[in-house]
């Protein structure tokens, strides 16, 4: 009944294996990519034929994670998995990315991948199995996808690259000094197609060498789907790039001078408008059947990029005049919103970013709820990009894969430099909000969040900056590598490459290739390029850092205590009596962790002291030999009892009341009187001895023999 076909090897500490003909045979391409105990389900389909009128790629993919993969049941009131996660989002993108590029060109028919994580073990990471799984179900499927693709998660840790490091290693790699990196790799057997990554201060050959590692490391993977296509490959679907040659000579002679004037206007709205104009006076030319041509947007396209891509690599020119590595020009402000905690407005050329920073307690930590467990973050970074921001109406809704996706590149490339939160026990939210855009927007906001943080008094290690990076690679194999890229460098270039880091070194890196990939030597000099426009971009933003640091007025202050773990029951009290009582005393409020770190936060400085007192004096020991303020609260025949010490009381037997015989207490002592003591210790059961005897009563100050003597 069934024809399957199973392939394995050993890769680094597990056994990688890929199964296929069992499960969903009426799919085009599936298989069940397996490391460890970790399994992912790839699936792919795709028409047979293109839509009418499609003009640009239908590729669609989706990454599910099903809780019952780690025997967990989904959180919420439905109980059902809904909405993706960001970790779904994410992956998604990230299998998207590399796989897009290989389809054959001009190949329009719709595609959908979907990868459903079936089992984790909580050790391997389901993101690069999914990736696996789903380049071997294109390869099998027919598709015309010129890979396979392989894939792999890279550590580094003292000097040496790890190949597939554990979830745990992986996990809040901020916490862990010994992990300085969490970097995943796409590529075919000839070159790297896709790099995403969070680092902490790598120099550019340590990057690099992670990156070479992992194209090493796949290299088994993408024998592995190869020798399992041989055996359970369908036949390839018969598909013929469209030939619009002659359509295109006609478009260039119409129009070659009108867009090779367009694109020497350096203002980007002007630039647009002549580019659109020049393409209006070319359709003009046309016949109705040319105009009916599916192909008339490939050769417009095609003339554009040729323009561009001619004038920069014979000619060393851009679009907006500038050398290859010249960076636009950058304004830096902070400060410029009155009642936020830290706000900052970045502006590079015609990419602006305004990113505000908001300070929290630890109750304003996002819970996560994953597959490896629930987990809280004190660092969000949230991305906005709205059409007005290019000049564009549109409709505005929450935010899709492209925000999320450039959010979680500037969050990682801040990562690196935030304080410790037992030095910081604050809750940072930085929103981003892209006013303009020309070009790499999740740097600006990467730049506008180092400003903004230090604005609301964050102390981060350094300043980060971001920059894109570009390149033209023609066929001749001669390349310009681009610094700092606009809009349409992006779109009609090869490569969208984005470095983040400080003086000292590298924090993330994200790659997209859309041509089969690049070799080391180029990767080595944008990386050496990109470092240079770095330095130049903190240089430029050190200047407003002049006025910045000074905490705001409007944000919490925290306070933090430690203490002794025995004694988190006699804080909180049963049933939480006693932290409520101290919360409504006080008015602060109070966080307590099963470490016994504490967490006192209020606007108010007064509020903060109060019950950081009141908890000192639940969990601190009194001093022999020192003198306290206490209340009378009981008087008995032989003595009096102190409340002394929060809420320890102690006798003061009615010899040390005073230096002279006394018929009773009461004589000089009643209930809710205030006294000094002293303590003199405990005795043999542990019960507290105090003494008036030898204090002044008025002074709280201890009496001298000389003072006796006077």
């Amino acid at each position: 009944m069934f024809n399957e076909v199973k392939k394995s090897i050993q890769w680094g500490e597990e056994t990688l294996t890929l199964e296929t003909g069992k499960v969903a045979r009426q799919a085009d391409g599936t298989v069940i990519a397996t490391l460890g105990e970790t399994s992912v389900m790839a699936n792919v389909t795709f028409a047979r034929e293109q839509k009418p009128g499609q003009d640009f790629f239908p590729l669609t993919v989706h990454y599910q994670e099903k809780y019952y993969a780690a025997g967990k049941v989904p959180g919420g009131f439905f109980k059902r998995e809904a909405r993706p996660t960001e970790k779904e989002t994410l992956t998604a993108r990230l299998i998207d990315r590399p796989i897009r590029p290989l389809f054959a060109p001009g190949f329009k028919n719709e595609v959908l991948v979907m990868c459903t994580v079936l089992s984790h073990d909580l050790v391997n990471d389901p993101d690069v199995v999914a990736m696996i799984a789903a380049s071997a179900a294109l390869t099998l499927s027919g598709a015309p996808f010129m890979g396979p693709i392989a894939c792999a998660r890279v550590g580094y840790e003292d000097g040496e690259y790890i190949l597939n490091p554990t979830v745990d290693d992986m996990h809040m790699l901020r916490s862990n000094p010994e992990q300085r990196l969490d970097l995943v790799v796409a590529g075919t057997k000839e070159a790297v197609m896709m790099v995403e990554s969070e680092a902490y201060e790598l120099s550019e050959d340590e990057m690099l060498g992670a990156v070479n590692f992992a194209h090493e490391q796949i290299q088994p993977v993408i024998d592995l789907i190869i020798d399992l296509a041989e055996d359970a490959a369908k036949e390839p679907f018969e598909f013929a790039a469209p030939d619009y040659s002659e359509l295109f000579e006609v478009v260039k002679k119409a129009g070659e001078a009108q867009m090779k004037a367009a694109y020497a206007i350096t203002d980007k709205q002007e630039r647009t408008a002549a580019v659109a104009a020049a393409k209006e006076a070319i359709k003009a030319t046309l016949t109705e059947e040319q105009l009916e041509d599916g192909n008339l947007s490939a050769a417009l396209k095609k003339l554009e990029s040729s323009i561009l891509r001619g004038v920069v690599v014979k000619e060393g020119k851009r679009i907006d005049g500038r050398a290859l590595d010249e960076i636009r020009p950058i304004v830096s402000e902070t400060g410029i919103l009155p009642r936020t905690h830290g706000s900052a407005l970045f502006t590079r050329g015609e990419t602006q970013g305004l990113v505000v920073t908001t300070l929290g307690t630890g109750d304003d930590e996002q819970m996560i709820d994953a597959l490896t467990g629930t987990y809280k973050s004190n660092f969000m970074l949230h991305y906005n990009f709205p059409p007005y921001s290019v000049g564009e109406v549109g409709r505005v809704s929450g935010p899709g894969r492209r925000e999320i996706g450039h959010g979680k590149l500037a969050w990682r490339a801040l990562q690196a430099v935030l304080p410790a939160p037992t030095d910081f026990p604050y809750t940072i939210r930085v929103v981003s909000e892209i006013t303009e855009s020309n070009g790499s927007s999740s740097m600006a906001s990467v730049c506008g969040g180092s400003l903004s943080m230090m604005d609301a008094g964050v102390p981060l290690k350094s300043a980060v900056a971001g920059v894109a990076m570009g390149l033209i690679l023609e066929e001749d194999g001669e390349y310009a590598i681009l610094s700092d890229i606009l809009g349409d460098e992006d779109h009609l270039g090869d490569m969208d490459f984005k470095v983040a880091g400080t003086e000292s070194g590298i924090t993330s890196l994200q790659m997209d290739i859309k041509v089969a990939g690049i070799t080391p030597e180029i990767m080595g000099k944008a990386l050496a390029q990109a470092k240079a426009g770095r330095l130049h971009i903190l240089g430029e933003m050190n200047k407003a850092l002049s006025g910045a640091g000074d905490f705001s007025v409007h944000a919490p202050r925290i306070e933090t205590m430690q203490i002794p773990t025995d004694k988190i029951r006699e804080v909180i009290g049963s049933g939480g009596k006693v932290i409520r009582e101290i919360v409504e005393v006080s008015g602060a409020k109070v966080d307590i962790n099963d470490e016994g770190i504490i967490k006192i936060a209020s606007p108010n400085g007064d509020a903060i002291q109060k019950a950081y007192d009141m908890i000192h004096s639940i969990v601190a020991e009194p001093e022999v030999n020192k003198i306290y303020k206490g209340k009378v609260v009981k008087v008995v025949d032989f003595g009096a009892f102190v409340n002394f010490f929060g809420k320890r009381d102690g006798l003061v037997h009615v010899s040390q009341i005073e230096n002279r015989r006394l018929n009773h207490p009461s004589d000089v002592l009643k209930e809710g009187q205030e006294v000094y003591v002293k303590l003199l210790g405990f005795d043999d059961r542990g019960k507290v001895r105090l003494a008036m005897k030898m204090v002044d009563q008025e002074t709280g100050a201890e009496i001298t023999e000389e003072k006796k003597e006077d």
